[in-house]
């Protein structure tokens, strides 16, 4: 199969490459934001505080973090735009205690409403998904705006579990970092915040490194470190690139899963692993890493054998 047979492969465009198709921008205060799904949770105009939504979210896997603040009486505050895109915008929310110092920062991830775009051609991702009801397999099938709705809803549920289960698995083990999934709750995710806790500044995407020989040695140990527990999981990323890769006091971080892949059960599941390995692989071999170190068919051989698939 070629590169351009898949859906969402990276694009270059005249004058730039890009290993993915968002705009970077952080903390843009001021920009009018996405709808929430509930019109009753939405911010309070002159504070930008609503109430938790904790109470009636899906949670992450317990036990929850010390950091994590979950206290029915806690507020949420808007503070920003850490990143947008052409599927979801990503804000920088306040979650804290009133009258008291117990606060955190959260990552909310709010995928756009059915009126917006989607991913790009995202029928290869979406196989070996299903809903058990034949008429929502139907309406997503279709691309009707409940199949939109549908589909939007399962972006946000897939990225959920996958980052759930990955987080178990990596913290016994410290052997992948991945940030804590907070809440689900409808078409908005609420994450672990990577970054700066006291200056909101999120940490930088990998693109945005110029690593010298030993600290990129050692990001490319960790990166496939993560790519086998992601393999051995039955996970492949599906859009991996220096862009979705945090670097955070020296480690780093896996970020945006909504179009993870099974790659037993999604037949193109191979593929899609073995464009992650060789689109990270490029990035590396281009600022220095030998290329012996960086072959791509000799690493998606090592992870499809992970998956179990020989």
């Amino acid at each position: 199969m070629r590169d351009h047979d898949l859906p969402a492969l990276e694009r270059r465009s005249r004058g730039k490459s890009r290993f993915d198709d968002d705009e970077p921008r952080f903390l843009k205060r001021g920009r009018p934001t996405e709808p929430l799904a509930d019109p009753d949770s939405e911010p309070d105009p002159d504070t930008g505080e609503r109430w938790s939504s904790w109470d009636d979210a899906e949670h992450g896997p317990q036990p929850h973090p010390a950091w994590l603040i979950t206290e029915l009486a806690a507020k949420d505050t808007e503070l920003g735009v850490l990143k947008t895109g052409k599927e979801a915008d990503v804000h920088l929310v306040r979650r804290a205690v009133p009258d008291t110092d117990r606060s955190c920062l959260l990552a909310v991830k709010r995928y756009r409403d059915p009126e917006h775009r989607l991913f790009h051609r995202d029928a290869g991702y979406l196989e070996g998904r299903r809903v058990r009801r034949s008429r929502e397999n139907r309406a997503m099938a279709s691309r009707t705006a409940f199949g939109r709705q549908m589909i939007a809803g399962q972006w946000a549920a897939a990225e959920f579990a996958a980052l759930a289960r990955l987080w178990e698995i990596g913290a016994g083990h410290d052997r992948i970092a991945v940030p804590y999934p907070v809440q689900l709750r409808g078409t908005e995710l609420m994450l672990e915040f990577v970054g700066d806790a006291e200056s909101g500044e999120a940490a930088p995407r990998l693109a945005q490194l110029r690593p010298d020989p030993t600290e990129l040695r050692d990001l490319w140990a960790q990166l496939v470190e993560a790519l086998r527990v992601l393999a051995r999981a039955g996970y492949a990323h599906g859009d991996l690139s220096p862009y979705n890769l945090l670097v955070h006091q020296g480690r780093l971080v896996v970020i945006d899963l909504p179009q993870v892949v099974d790659v037993v059960a999604n037949p193109q599941g191979p593929e899609f692993l073995a464009r992650d390995v060789r689109v990270v692989g490029t990035w590396f071999a281009a600022r220095g890493l030998p290329p012996e170190q960086v072959d791509p068919a000799t690493l998606t051989a090592e992870l499809l054998r992970e998956a179990g698939i020989r």
